[in-house]
């Protein structure tokens, strides 16, 4: 029968795995704990791994001891605390068996004899020397004639109450990493459980369902069967506990029986056991539990080394785009200029897009970093604080009056001294001059952070000239904001000295005010008529305070006060335009000259030798990079190893 489109992609590989174990899933294998070793894993691709899980003293040290045909460490409490990835390979050729940890970038040989003790010691090593528990794994190579070659991860025996020594949150610390090696889709949970207790009781039945609700991929052995046979037959055929790949039922080895003498002891067991022995033959025995292992870890492999196959490539592809995309590592210094240069060039086009053409796709989202917005709203919030209008103090006219009694002389009464009116004025602007000063001290601070921002951003990854180039740019900004200030101040003092614009507003407007002086004195004279009127512009005033005033005073007063709102729109404009054009020019020669000019200064006034230095990297950017050097490597390595075994899969013959 032809098979699916959908399943075709595998079937060189399951039709290889059920051909010849040997010569077609040893390969498989070697390569699956190849990828371990170089700790694919850590880089987010999952592997398909038998996770042995059981309640403590289960008995899962017996179960692995008889698979392995080795001794492990046994006592009270918890006797595996960190997890034991053990690699069994069949070695025909072996007369005597070939023994290896693995730990800490360490390759550590034992014999059976010293193992027990030499897994104590790298368990020391790894966890502490009390009874505390790591997940940093050790791992276990057995090399023997005879031993199923599976490979299987052994972790902690699951425990609530913890003893002397334990920590409070062993629990807890347990559970942790059970969740982290049973979660994955590719893990095959190997569950240990006693035939002393009920299955639905069982913590690590708890645990694996909710990670595998269906149990599809859980296999359950069962332990001590020949101390508690009753009721073992109808607990594994009722599977109350949804166990998907079944159940095994073994015997434990006793004493000091050997590994061949306790699987007769076992067969025997099963065979003439009055209650035992109605197990059916295909779920008892550790020689079936291996054959059944066996069968389950290479369809695991089947099912999961096609989509290996695609995370090693796209992984490989993602950390060589992340390392190409990381600022060039700096060697000499040319390098060090060049690289420095394209920081400064790139900061003054994201400063140039952001205060002068209004460009802002690199701070979309951050409108405090939108320039040339916030400098216009803090213009017009700066316009709208001057007044457009000149407020009297005390009652109207009654300024301009005191001044112009002050201003007399000996002389013709009817004409207008200047001297009051440039009196007026300097004390008007003298009112408003802190309010410049304050608009460009505003306008700095803001362009100082957004310089400094720019600056931290385009030389984040070296420190040093990070450090250097803010100091560079803080002294600017100082400098130019001083220069703004000193530009305001000598513009103040211009508008107090003399009064001029060719403004023609101001004839019109003060022509047009002029045109209520007529009724303004008469109101004034007739006293049967109310002391309030309004005029054009001034808005309601009171004359009740000038009534009996000379009528000279009190004209010439009126046209000073006129002559002085028609002038003040004028100020006013000038204050506003000026500074507007101060603080376009003053940003686009920061940006343009000044900015560039200062921080190269600020560097080559360093040593040459210094150059380099101040271009080093950060410790988080050059531990990046060669995190991603060391895991390009590698993926590189995990590329080659499962290339070969896909040549090796497409080169095998279809079976039928």
């Amino acid at each position: 029968m032809a098979p699916s489109s959908s399943s075709t992609s595998r079937l060189p590989v399951v039709n290889a795995l059920t051909s010849s174990y040997n010569e077609q899933i040893r390969p498989l294998l070697d390569a699956v704990d190849r990828l371990r070793q170089l700790r694919v894993m850590q880089e987010g691709i999952q592997l398909p791994t038998i996770v042995v899980v059981g309640d403590q003293s289960s008995g899962k040290s017996s179960v692995l001891e008889s698979l392995a045909g080795i001794s492990l460490p046994r006592g009270q409490g918890i006797c595996t605390r960190v997890p034991l990835i053990m690699r069994l390979q069949d070695d025909p050729s072996r007369s005597t068996p070939l023994l290896h940890l693995e730990y800490h970038e360490r390759v550590i040989k034992t014999t059976e004899e010293d193992i027990t003790l030499a897994i104590e010691i790298a368990t020391s090593e790894i966890a502490g020397s009390g009874k505390g528990i790591s997940d940093t794994p050790l791992t276990l190579v057995v090399r023997k004639k005879g031993v199923p070659d599976l490979t299987m991860v052994d972790l902690p025996g699951i425990t609530r109450v913890p003893v002397h020594g334990q920590p409070e949150n062993i629990y807890e610390q347990i559970s942790g990493i059970i969740m982290r090696y049973i979660q994955p889709a590719e893990s095959i949970i190997l569950n240990v459980l006693s035939a002393s207790v009920d299955f639905p009781t069982c913590e690590s039945i708890r645990m694996s369902q909710q990670v595998d609700r269906t149990g599809e991929r859980t296999l359950a052995v069962v332990t001590k069967a020949d101390k508690w046979p009753e009721g073992l037959l109808e607990k594994v055929t009722a599977d109350d506990v949804n166990i998907g790949l079944g159940y095994v039922c073994v015997r434990n080895r006793i004493g000091a029986e050997s590994y061949e003498e306790a699987r007769a002891s076992e067969a025997d067991l099963f065979n003439s056991h009055h209650l035992l022995s109605r197990i059916d033959k295909s779920i008892v025995g550790i020689p079936v539990l291996a054959q059944r292992l066996m069968h389950i870890q290479a369809q695991s492999i089947a099912r999961s080394f096609p989509n290996i196959v695609k995370k090693v490539n796209e992984k490989l592809t993602a950390s060589i785009s992340e390392l190409d995309g990381m600022p060039q590592n700096l060697v000499s210094v040319a390098d060090a200029m060049r690289a420095f240069m394209q920081i400064i060039s790139k900061a003054k086009d994201r400063l140039k897009k952001l205060l002068i053409i209004g460009e802002y796709e690199d701070y979309s989202d951050d409108n405090q970093m939108h320039g040339t917005a916030r400098l216009a709203e803090m213009l017009n919030e700066y316009a709208k604080d001057l007044p457009a209008d000149i407020p009297s103090k005390g009652g109207f006219l009654m300024e301009e009056i005191g001044i112009l009694e002050e201003a007399r002389g000996i002389g013709l009464p009817n004409f207008l001294p200047r001297t009051a009116f440039l009196t007026l004025l300097q004390l008007k602007v003298k009112e408003v001059s802190s309010l410049p000063q304050d608009f460009v001290s505003k306008v700095w601070c803001y362009l100082e952070d957004v310089v400094l921002r720019v600056l931290d951003q385009a030389a984040e990854n070296y420190p040093p000239l990070q450090a250097c180039t803010r100091r560079a740019a803080q002294n600017l900004v100082e400098k130019m904001r001083r220069k703004s200030r000193q530009v305001v101040k000598e513009f103040i003092e211009m508008e107090m000295i003399t009064d001029y614009t060719c403004n023609p507003d101001y004839m019109k407007i003060w022509v047009d005010l002029m045109d209520s002086q007529e009724g303004f004195m008469e109101v004034i004279h007739n006293h049967s008529k109310p002391a309030k009127m309004t005029i054009q512009i001034v808005g309601e005033v009171n004359v009740s305070h000038l009534r009996g005033m000379h009528d000279g005073l009190i004209e010439q007063a009126f046209d000073i006060r006129m002559r002085l709102i028609s002038y003040w729109k004028c100020v006013v404009l000038r204050l506003v335009d000026i500074l507007a054009l101060h603080v376009r020019y003053a940003v686009k020669n920061l940006v343009d000259n000044e900015l560039e000019t200062e921080i190269v200064n600020e560097v080559m006034g360093r040593a040459r030798n210094d150059i380099e230095k101040m271009l080093e990297e950060s410790p988080s950017t050059a531990g990046k990079r060669e995190r991603l050097r060391k895991s390009i490597e590698m993926l590189k390595e995990s590329k080659e190893v499962v290339g070969k075994i896909v040549d090796r899969i497409n080169a095998m013959p279809l079976m039928e």
